[in-house]
């Protein structure tokens, strides 16, 4: 029962996601939506709920099925990617140095803004 009360949770915001994105016309992606407006309740209550844990741990447990519709669409255009191969592979490559030097300077951010309000002990 806490599995259901948790999806239901979860699924409830990628509603309310799509909602907005609807109303407001945003060029985001519903479940992004839902997701932010998850994280920001998260940030206000300071905790998780033991239902949304729940759910969260028997989807991540089965994480591995949600890329079966990924890996389908990949074959179902690889003629198309096989044609497209250098922009996608210029994308994936940009985007990944891209995303490890964002981390980096975040995280390089952060050690400086906790080590000046003394938060951190090295």
């Amino acid at each position: 029962m806490e599995f259901l009360i948790g999806i239901t949770v979860l699924l409830s915001y990628q509603l309310l996601g799509e909602v907005v994105v609807l109303v407001l016309d945003l060029p985001v992606p519903g479940p992004v939506i839902g997701m932010l407006f998850l994280f920001l309740t998260l940030l206000v209550r300071k905790r998780s709920s033991p239902t949304l844990d729940t759910a969260a741990g028997s989807l991540l447990s089965h994480l591995s099925l949600l890329f079966v519709p990924a890996g389908v669409g990949a074959m179902l255009h690889f003629q198309r990617i096989g044609s497209e191969w250098l922009p996608i592979s210029a994308a994936l490559v940009f985007s990944t140095l891209l995303t490890l030097v964002v981390t980096a300077l975040a995280m390089k951010g952060l050690q400086r803004l906790l080590l000046r309000k003394g938060a951190v002990h090295e």
